[in-house]
Parts: structure tokens; C-alpha cells; sequence
């Protein structure tokens, strides 16, 4: 079998296409033949060795996966079953997604939700899961369209762009946050947002409170931006925070949750309860599926081409998600 395998060398990590057995994957009781997968941040920082996603190596890289039952010890699923994995620590301690065969416990795999392709799953992949999951963190705690504008940061990002869609498609009033918002700014608006602005249009220059303009946010940028955001959250608004790509570090005060009752959410989407990914996937599968799909996940690559598209990723000149066809 074939897969992009991540190994130490002597100048750090790296990826190439390999040749192994499939006795060799991780343990598991469920043996899935991979149709396609996707590329996501974490992806590409594995792949390029930019980022120390695999704790352990050997280690095939892609944290998401979907394909058919090729062996399966587990009364659950059985040979010829069309089945998801993404998270679950694929591509960090177990083998990932991006190669011929994934083997892993029956306890990380749904079968492929009705209503979506197994194409689609992985147009999705890990970055639509986790924008589903963030609204229903939200929505679990009271969040309405009825509320008032929601904010979505790293707009042009799968979880940005995933975001946008599935708020508007609820009927919420998007603002699209992005660097890009001159050149992407219509592309966003198509995808369902109301506005587009800036990061430096939501910079109080260190105030603790501003006025209480959103009434929710997902944030997949961290750092200050999060923490000007939740100065000017609407009382009992929530903020999803989904990422750090602009820090770890967060320097705020307690005012926004103490005066104005607003809700700070994590979304780990890694570890999301098995019964919360069923509904989640089977909401993104239904009445919630984005709008958008085919043009947010506009390209579809073989393995070979993988390489490329992680290097533009790195660059910040990448747009849109990307699938990988492993047979292609």
C-alpha cells in the first residue's frame, strides 16, 4: 500500500509518498480501504515538517479519511460499509488518512451520514466539522439568529468559509473578518456573509469593554483579536474559539463575562463525543448541509499533487478546500 508517510531525518521531519504493509498501520479492529481525504492546516504543517502534528514517527500523515470497510472485528460495521473517520488523533499518534488503508478502533468510525457522498464528507472534512460543531456549542447556549450579527474570523479559512455558510444558511447575519477582505471580500458575500471587514476595524486599542455591537462570534484567530471581539460581545453572546492562528496567548479582563454574561466556548473537535459527531454530521448531511459545498471545495488532487498545495497553504495562497482522491 502506498501512503505519505512522515519520518525523521537528520534535517528534521519529512514526508514522501511510501511503500508498506498494511500489518504495519496502527492497531485497530477496523481495516478501511481510503477513497479520499482532505488537506487542513494541520495537514499542511505535518507534511512541510513546519509543525510537530505527528508526536510520533513513522507516522502517515492526513487527519481525515472516508472510504469503505475492507475488515472489520467490530459487530458494528462490516465489509462493503461506507465510513468516516476525522480527528481522533489521525496523523499525530495513529496512522492518518492520507494512504491506501487506515486501521484504527471501531470507536472512532460513523458510518457515512445519508445525504452526503463520501466525497463530500471529506469536502467537509475536520474543517466543516468543527464550524458545525462551534454553532452548536453556540446554539446549545441559547445563541438565535434572532440575537443579531454573528462575526466569523479567518473568513477565508475551511473553518471560516464552512462557518459563513452554515450561519447564513440558519439565518444569521454574518460578518465575514478576513485580511483579504478587498480581494475576497465578494467570494465571501456569495458564500452568505452580510459584511466584510477587517481585523483592525475591531481594534479598541486596549480598552477593556467597547460598545456591544455582535452578538456572537467564531474565532479561529486567537490573541488580541479574540480578546477585542469578546469586548464587544452583546449581552449573553458567545464566542466559539476554534484556533490560534495568531497566538496562544490570550490578554483580556473578566468584564465581558462578568458584566455582560458573555460565554467564552472551546471547540475541540479532536475528542468530540462519538454522540455528538453523529448528530453534528448528520445535521451538516440534512437541513444544515452547506449551501456552498462544491464551491468551497473546489479542487480534488491525487496523492503525487498532495506536496504542492501544502506548500501554498504554508504561503497563505491557497483558498478554498482541497480533497484528495487517493486512488486518483
Amino acid at each position: 500500500m502506498k501512503a505519505i508517510r512522515i519520518v525523521d531525518t537528520d534535517n528534521g521531519t519529512s514526508a514522501d509518498i511510501t511503500d508498506m504493509e498494511i500489518a504495519d498501520l496502527s492497531d485497530g479492529n477496523v481495516v478501511i480501504r481510503s477513497q479520499y481525504s482532505s488537506l487542513n492546516f494541520k495537514d499542511a504543517l505535518a507534511i512541510t515538517g513546519k509543525g510537530k502534528i505527528a508526536r510520533k514517527r513513522p507516522l502517515n500523515a492526513g487527519i481525515d479519511v472516508a472510504g469503505v470497510v475492507e475488515e472489520s472485528d467490530d459487530d458494528r460495521f462490516a465489509p462493503g460499509d461506507e465510513v468516516v473517520v476525522t480527528g481522533w488523533f489521525l496523523s499525530e499518534t495513529r496512522d492518518g488518512g492520507l494512504a491506501e488503508y487506515v486501521r484504527v478502533p471501531g470507536d472512532l468510525v460513523i458510518k457515512r451520514p445519508d445525504g452526503l457522498s463520501l466525497w463530500e464528507t471529506m469536502a467537509l472534512g475536520t474543517a466543516g466539522f468543527t464550524a458545525g460543531m462551534a454553532i452548536k456549542r453556540m446554539e446549545d447556549n441559547f445563541q438565535t439568529p434572532a440575537d443579531g450579527p454573528v462575526l466569523v474570523t479567518g473568513a477565508t479559512g475551511g473553518v471560516g468559509m464552512f462557518a459563513v455558510d452554515l450561519l447564513a444558511r440558519r439565518g444569521y447575519e454574518v460578518t465575514a473578518v478576513s485580511r483579504k477582505a478587498d480581494a475576497e471580500g465578494d467570494f465571501l458575500k456569495k458564500l452568505g456573509a452580510t459584511n466584510v471587514i477587517t481585523p483592525d476595524a475591531l481594534d479598541l486599542e486596549g480598552k477593556p469593554l467597547g460598545k456591544p455591537v455582535y452578538a456572537g462570534a467564531i474565532d479561529s484567530v486567537g490573541a488580541d483579536l479574540l480578546a477585542n471581539i469578546c469586548a464587544q460581545i452583546q449581552p449573553y453572546g458567545n464566542v466559539a474559539a476554534i484556533g490560534l492562528a495568531g497566538g496562544p496567548k490570550l490578554s483580556t479582563t473578566v468584564m465581558p463575562f462578568i458584566l455582560r454574561g458573555v460565554s467564552l466556548l472551546g471547540v475541540h473537535s479532536v475528542e468530540c463525543p462519538q454522540a455528538w459527531r453523529e448528530q453534528i454530521w448528520a445535521q451538516l448531511a440534512g437541513e444544515h448541509k452547506p449551501a456552498h459545498l462544491q464551491t468551497i471545495a473546489a479542487e480534488t488532487v491525487g496523492l503525487a499533487e498532495v506536496f504542492g498545495v501544502c506548500d501554498k497553504i504554508m504561503a497563505g495562497e491557497n483558498t478554498g478546500r482541497t480533497v484528495v482522491d487517493i486512488n486518483a
